[in-house]
């Protein structure tokens, strides 16, 4: 029964880390294609011609960096939301998972602690509720769309608590760092996958609703000529 076991985590365990290179390789790979076209196409001079490298490539980061931000203005809110979204809930799971793994080994981790209310232990999933509870309820009550990009951050940021602790709350127990746990980040991983797919299709069928619904007239039918 223990072999059983042990032979299940250790899939477990590869599969969760198959996801992460995964991950992680999709994103690296997004970023260093974006960056050769930066390259490509702005003003650094190209690396074989360039006799300072590392002072090309600091302009070449700088100006990736401008393309991001003047596309993030120049997106729709709706675009902007879901990326902000995304970032939030993949900063905030990650910061989450490294901050809990030092607490195992100290009291505190910069403002970070254990909380406890008398006996009980307060799990971090308790003020991810509450901040994407009161980020979903002020986006319904505004009328403001603009405010919605901003209110996607703290919205990601209590997806990301709860999702970091999403095995204990399947397993009514405390699993975090028992075999179970590891369904947490597996279900983090497939989350972020979704939310990246979502923003991909969102960003697509915005520009084929451009194309479609806003495209120019249709042409007249040419008029036949009546016989006399």
């Amino acid at each position: 029964m223990r072999r059983r076991r042990g032979s299940r985590a250790l899939l477990a365990d590869r599969r969760t880390v198959a996801l992460g290179l995964l991950a992680t390789t999709a994103f690296v790979g997004a970023v260093a294609v974006e960056l050769g076209r930066v390259w490509r196409r702005g003003s650094a001079p190209p690396i074989t011609d360039s006799d300072a490298k590392l002072v090309a490539a600091a302009e070449v980061v700088a100006e990736t960096a401008e393309v991001a931000r003047t596309g993030f203005q120049e997106s729709p809110t709706r675009e902007n939301a879901v990326f902000a979204l995304l970032t939030s809930f993949v900063t905030t799971f990650i910061i989450a998972r490294a901050v809990t793994t030092l607490l195992r080994e100290r009291s505190r981790v910069g403002p970070f602690r254990d909380l406890k209310l008398g006996r009980q232990h307060i799990h971090h999933y308790v003020p991810g509720i509450l901040l994407a509870f009161g980020a979903g309820g002020a986006a319904i009550v505004s009328r403001d769309d603009r405010l919605d990009p901003w209110l996607a951050v703290p919205f990601g940021a209590g997806m990301g608590l709860v999702m970091d602790e999403s095995a204990l709350l399947l397993n009514l127990d405390d699993v975090y760092w028992s075999e179970e746990g590891i369904v947490s980040v597996q279900i983090a991983l497939a989350v972020t996958a979704m939310l990246g797919a979502l923003a991909i299709t969102t960003r697509f069928l915005r520009r084929g609703e451009e194309a479609v619904l806003h495209g120019p007239p249709d042409r007249a039918e040419p008029q036949v000529a009546r016989s006399v």
